[in-house]
């Protein structure tokens, strides 16, 4: 499935994300779990969107729809942590007409390849 979704979606490599992250026309878009947000960190001013709930965000007709998912001009970047489910959502929104790309490699290269990261705090 992942091999599928990849070969029909927009991939960004690690570098190539990098070099966006002080872009504000990108919206990088965090869909792991919060427990992988807070053990390792996140890319500085990502939004966290997890993944079971990613297609009632981005529906504008969904009761759980989100407003940092209608913003015209924007370019949408999603990561998870290697680069699979984020390939898989990134497919499921293509289909619904969401235009967005992916980390190829995801968070995971990101760290080794020297990106920025900040905390995540727990929450009581």
């Amino acid at each position: 499935m992942v091999a599928t979704a990849r070969a029909r979606i927009s991939e960004l490599s690690t570098e190539e994300a990098i070099a966006l992250i002080d872009d504000p026309d990108v919206v990088i878009v965090d869909i792991r779990d919060i427990r992988e947000r807070q053990r390792s960190g996140a890319i500085p001013g990502s939004v966290h969107a997890p993944r079971g709930m990613i297609e009632f965000w981005v529906d504008p007709d969904s009761p759980y729809h989100k407003p940092v998912f209608a913003q015209p001009g924007k370019r949408y970047v999603f990561h998870c942590a290697s680069g699979w489910r984020s390939a898989l959502t990134v497919a499921t929104l293509q289909d619904m007409g969401f235009a967005a790309s992916h980390l190829r490699d995801g968070f995971t290269d990101w760290v080794n390849q020297g990106g920025p990261v900040e905390p995540v705090p727990a929450k009581d």
